[in-house]
């Protein structure tokens, strides 16, 4: 049942981030403003992930120095405030299997600007490089369909599930007209700003050795970034209001789900399974989405949509492979290096014996 369970945890998640992207869409169709949005879920996600930090890390916390508060300031630009920004008003300028399509860039993307901080090699004539480039390149290419590329609509029948709310946002009428192109813009720069919190993170991780600190500190100060940029945009103190029910589940569920609950579950799988595991369970989430959308939503699948999107995955898979590979290689030379260095140490004292009773039996 061990093994069984990493498993189960990783769909659990998938399942609640695609919860995530069907609350929260219909909380924006229904007027909630995205900067309103992302504020509260900085804000309940801070007040959910300070226990664990209290609990888990007050005996083994680092000593937090001002280095490490900056660091962990710029992840909350990048890791919190622009890539939760960036991805909620491209949701709600697209369709949540759009979003849950381009998000699967981020290793593309991450493997791209890895490159130039010496954080990841390219290694052009070993094939798992030239997987990490064909896969980049077969990604960027299904993002550019899915964003600029409808096709025809893909006949697949008419859901039978009829969720009266869902249908009253959808008939009711907005002032708000989705630009597609602008939503899987945004969802790009999403990717781009969490591509950059990796980099920085995996710098930060190995100075600081709290995660659950390093978060709540991150939440922290994202909630106070988030909360001037959205009373500086949203003014109308009755567009803070939680009375309706659907911006309350949003609020709460995105934070307590996807924030707290999801870094929980993420980093026991990593420790379990290592971080491919966790990465190869992204795909999942884009078909999740897609069955709920078209059932709920009552959303239509176009020939570009799901063309962008089986490339991208594919893409997903080639770069996986490649760092997959790479890593295995990498471990493998460590332990060839490693076993050398024992015999050459075992060489040297077997010498320096011989030597030593020489000497004894000399004097």
């Amino acid at each position: 049942m061990g093994d069984y369970l990493p498993f189960l945890a990783m769909v659990f998640l998938q399942v609640g981030y695609a919860g995530m992207n069907i609350t929260s869409k219909l909380a924006m169709d229904s007027g909630m403003n995205p900067f309103v949005l992302v504020a509260y879920r900085q804000i309940f996600a801070t007040v959910a992930i300070i226990p664990f930090a209290y609990f888990l890390e007050r005996k083994t916390r680092p000593r937090i120095t001002w280095g490490i508060l900056f660091q962990i300031f710029l992840c909350s630009i990048f890791g919190a405030t622009l890539n939760q920004i960036f991805y909620f008003i491209g949701l709600k300028n697209s369709t949540p299997t759009i979003a849950c399509a381009l998000s699967n860039l981020l290793p593309a993307i991450t493997f791209l600007m890895a490159v130039p901080f010496r954080q990841e090699n390219v290694g052009i004539k070993r094939k798992p490089g030239q997987a990490k480039v064909l896969g980049t390149i077969v990604c960027v290419g299904g993002a550019m369909m899915l964003s600029f590329y409808h096709g025809c609509t893909i006949n697949i029948g008419e859901s039978k599930i009829h969720w009266e709310y869902a249908e009253e946002m959808r008939e009711r009428p907005s002032s708000h007209e989705p630009n597609f192109i602008l939503g899987t813009l945004l969802i790009i720069a999403s990717c781009v700003a969490w591509a950059a919190w990796f980099i920085i993170q995996a710098n930060l991780s190995k100075k600081f050795a709290a995660p659950y600190t390093s978060s709540a500190l991150m939440c922290f100060m994202a909630s106070i970034e988030c909360g001037v940029i959205g009373i500086f945009v949203e003014r109308n103190i009755s567009a803070w209001s939680l009375r309706s029910s659907i911006r309350l589940v949003a609020a709460l569920y995105s934070a307590l789900v996807c924030s707290a609950l999801a870094f929980c579950l993420i980093s026991w799988c990593i420790q379990r399974k290592g971080p491919l595991y966790v990465s190869v369970f992204s795909p999942l989430l884009l078909v999740i989405v897609a069955i709920l959308s078209w059932a709920l939503l009552q959303e239509k699948l176009y020939v570009g949509t799901a063309v962008g999107s089986v490339l991208i995955v594919v893409g997903l898979y080639a770069v996986l492979w490649g760092k997959d590979k790479e890593m295995k290689q990498r471990n493998n030379n460590e332990e060839t290096q490693g076993e050398k260095q024992e015999e050459k140490d075992d060489l040297e004292l077997q010498i320096f014996g011989y030597s030593s009773g020489n000497l004894h039996v000399t004097s």
